[in-house]
């Protein structure tokens, strides 16, 4: 791959400086605490697409995290492993300006801006390893039958949680998922609209809960903290050995060859 400071163009850096700028006053006013402490500490440059050694410089001695280039998919239990080793898998790419509301793939602006400011907490990084540590679980299982249906369970929480997350803070309710954090308008719409339904997160209810990915999403789950989000992975994994994630409810999303491959032949 050829390094991120060869990849982008005027073009490039003209569709980051829009998406930063349009997002930033929403950041204040919908983004936790954490996540603003860590969009000051990583130094981003508002004009230019940021170059990951200078996102790693500020970021590694925070946590230990560090962003790692990649080009493209990322099957489940990679991405997840990377996860343990205190690594995020980073698209280097980023969208087109034509696509500044939506895109259905990850981009840099989703991966850096959305969700690397949340590894500069050591609370969620601790959380983002130990999920890691959940999948090395679900892969020394290594029961094919019931493989498809942890895997399952496993993407449904991770959406409900780092991409779609919502928490408390204080007496307010503010985002802290990803998804919400890189999204002019469903930020906005998470935190504000009545046509969202949010509730106290439940594990037996989240790893049940389908979803889509091509609509604002109607209903969100709220935390207590990052420690509370802390013992809910443990207690996922627990659930795991237990053989309590083995039928859940199907539906979205589908796992693909690609993503079960991964978690066998790891």
């Amino acid at each position: 791959m050829l390094a991120p400071s060869l990849l982008y163009s005027l073009e490039d850096h003209l569709v980051w400086r829009r998406l930063y700028s349009r997002m930033f006053p929403r950041w204040k006013q919908y983004g936790n605490k954490h996540f603003l402490a860590g969009i000051d500490a990583l130094c981003f440059d508002p004009e230019q697409i940021p170059q990951l050694e200078d996102v790693n410089r500020f970021l590694c001695p925070l946590t230990g995290f560090k962003a790692k280039a990649v080009d493209g998919y990322v099957p489940a239990y990679t991405f997840f492993d990377c996860l343990a080793k205190r690594e995020f898998p980073t698209t280097v790419t980023i969208r087109r300006r034509d696509q500044l509301d939506y895109l259905p793939a990850p981009d840099i602006f989703h991966d850096i801006a959305g969700h690397v400011p949340m590894h500069t907490d050591p609370a969620f990084a601790e959380t983002l390893v130990r999920f890691g540590e959940c999948a090395r679980t679900a892969a020394n299982l290594a029961d094919t039958a019931n493989l498809p249906s942890i895997i399952r369970a496993m993407a449904r929480f991770f959406w409900f949680t780092v991409e779609f997350g919502l928490m408390r803070e204080g007496g307010e309710i503010k985002a802290y998922g990803s998804g919400l954090l890189s999204s002019f308008g469903e930020l906005q719409h998470a935190i504000e609209s009545p046509e969202v339904q949010r509730y106290p997160i439940q594990l037996e209810w989240a790893i049940n809960q389908s979803f889509e990915i091509d609509h604002y999403q109607p209903l969100l789950f709220v935390v207590e903290g990052f420690d509370h989000l802390f013992s809910l992975v443990d207690e996922l994994e627990s659930w795991m050995k237990w053989g309590k994630l083995n039928n859940v409810a199907p539906g979205e999303p589908l796992v693909n060859e690609s993503d079960l491959r991964s978690f066998i032949h790891r």
